[in-house]
Parts: C-alpha cells; structure tokens; sequence
C-alpha cells in the first residue's frame, strides 16, 4: 500500500491509479513527516514538495533522507528556479534521491520503474562549490570523482551487529595484500583498536575523506546511520545478528524491518547457525543470504573464516604459502 503527502498538485495526484492507506493534505514541517512515517510501513510514498515547509533548503530534504528510505520516495518537485536548479538537483542525487520528477506522468512512471543513480547521472555536477555552516568553500564528492579504488561500506541492521569491529579485522587481515584503510563515520570507536590507518570522520567529511586516502586499493567504511556511504560506496554490506533477542528486538521498532532489505547483500554476523538453520531464517524472512561470518577472534592476524567470506566477496584468495601482492585478485575485476 503507498501513502501520498500533498499540498498544491493534490488535485493531480488524486488521479493516480494506486492503492492509498494513508493521504496527508497540507504543509507539514519535516519532523511530522518523519515522525508520521518512520514506523509506517509503505509501498511507496509519493511527496508533492510543496507540503514540505522550507523545502526549497536543501537541507530540509537531508534531514529527511537521514530518517526515511528515499528508495520509496517519489519526489514531485514544483519546477520553481530553486528546486530546478542544477545544484539543487545534484545535491538530491548525493542525498541518494534518485526518483524526482517535474509532472505526475513521471510519477506514474517512476511508481513502476525507480530510478537508479545511472538514470540521473547527468543531473549530477561534478566539483560542485558549496558553503558549508562555517562559512569556508569544499568540493562536494560524486560517485565519479571519488570511486577510483574499491569502497565497501557495513551496516548494522540488528542493534551492535558487529560492524565496527568486522571491518577492524577485514582491514588488518587484507592488508597482508592491500593497501587498507578504514573509516568510521559520525562516531569515535576506532580509536580504541590504536591501529594505524583507520580514521574517524562526520558525514559531510566522508567524501572528502575517500579522496584524500583515494591512494588506498581499498577503503573499508564503518558506516553507522550515515546516508553518504550509501551513495559513495560500491557496495554496501547489511549485518543482521540471526540471534533471537537481536532480531525479535529489530521486528518490535519496526515490524517490516526486514522487507527493507530484499534484493540487498544481507550477512549474518557473530553467526552460530548451522546450514539448514540459515537456509530456515532464509525462508522464514524472505531475504537471499550472501554470506556468514561467526564469532571472530580480534587478536588473530589470520581467520579462515573471514577468508571465506572475502573470497566471496571477490578479493584474492589467501594462501598459506602465497600472500605476495602479485597474486592478488580484486572486486569487481578493479585488480589484474
């Protein structure tokens, strides 16, 4: 079922041929969107602008993408010179907001076919000069001008699934045939392993951050609650702890938690199932499974367990006898 929030194009909107549960009519401010829906299971939201209040700051629209999937977003912007600028298009894409369109045909279109970021990709500036809030001028990063090495971001689903001290050990362990660095994002747990190469950086720092280590072959991202990975990252692994307090507690905030990630790269951490148990919990929560990872020993230079799971994510295979940087094999085909 969708919900849709309007304001001037209500009329327009009513002759969408979909199936409501729930319609706001009027101006809200973003905290009663966010707060209305971000327990509220939807298909699909379609958001008239105009019932946005201040939405011609961009930065109402990224206190919404912090809180909402904009996945499930349709933006129906007002063709005002402010939301048809250029640079107000570019800094939507950053945000991860790729379904935005001028009429309601192309909400029609975007309902049955979302766009990807290939699909707005022109519409995305590159080197784009913005006024951060202390009034100094930076280079806004885009998916071109930053992703030069591989970018592999982790996320929690499932309250502390291990995320922070996963890519500690990924890093030290690729590190044998990489040049590794990690960053965690909006958070300071880093500085506890007292290891070298592995830095701590706010949101708006991330871009900037993965140009500045861009030497790296690889760059691990712990990535917290930040929607910047998301956008700058190659991929994105999802963490979920398959333990039953982890997931009943996940399922109590938000009963479709889960359905979030479909179709995404989902991995049980700290992961005690055996076989069959994971191919129940498969089936059980409707999610394809790409890997598990048990409990691991952080004071282990070498786990065979992580090899597993980096092999298949596509990096080289480690060989007791081999490790030299000529045998390594890369994601996605980046090393030859």
């Amino acid at each position: 079922m969708n919900v849709i929030v309007a304001n001037k194009y209500r009329d327009a909107l009513a002759s969408l041929d979909i199936e409501v549960i729930k319609k706001l009519e009027g101006e809200f401010s973003v905290d009663e969107i966010i707060e209305t829906f971000k327990n509220f299971y939807f298909q699909k939201m379609i958001l008239d602008i105009t019932a946005l209040k201040n939405y011609k700051d961009i930065k109402t629209l990224q206190k919404l993408s912090l809180s909402l999937d904009m996945d499930r977003v349709i933006l129906l912007l007002d063709g005002s010179p402010e939301t048809s600028a250029p640079e107000y298009l570019s800094d939507l894409i950053s945000m991860r907001i790729y379904n935005f369109t001028m009429n309601v045909e192309g909400v029609k279109y975007l309902y049955s076919h979302p766009n990807s970021y290939r699909d707005v990709a022109q519409y995305h500036q590159l080197d784009t000069v913005h006024t951060d809030e202390m009034g100094t001028y930076q280079t806004s990063p885009t998916l071109q001008n930053v992703k030069s090495n591989v970018v592999i971001s982790f996320k929690d689903v499932t309250q502390n699934a291990g995320a922070t001290t996963l890519v500690y050990i990924a890093k030290r362990q690729l590190a044998h045939n990489y040049n590794v660095v990690a960053i965690e994002v909006d958070k300071h747990d880093f500085m506890y392993f007292d290891e070298d190469k592995m830095y701590s950086v706010s949101n708006s720092e991330l871009g900037n951050a993965i140009q500045k280590y861009g030497n790296a072959d690889i760059i691990l991202i712990d990535a917290n609650n930040s929607p910047a990975a998301d956008t700058l990252a190659n991929e994105t692994i999802y963490l979920l702890e398959p333990s039953k307090i982890q997931i009943n507690k996940l399922l109590a905030r938000s009963p479709r938690a889960l359905e979030n990630y479909k179709n995404k790269k989902v991995v049980l951490n700290k992961c005690l199932l055996s076989e069959q148990d994971v191919s129940d919990f498969s089936y059980e929560t409707k999610l394809d499974i790409f890997g598990t990872i048990p409990p691991l020993n952080d004071q282990l230079d070498d786990s065979v367990e992580l090899n597993k799971f980096l092999e298949k994510l596509g990096f080289y295979k480690q060989n007791g006898d081999s490790g030299s940087k000529g045998d390594k094999k890369g994601l996605f085909g980046m090393f030859k």
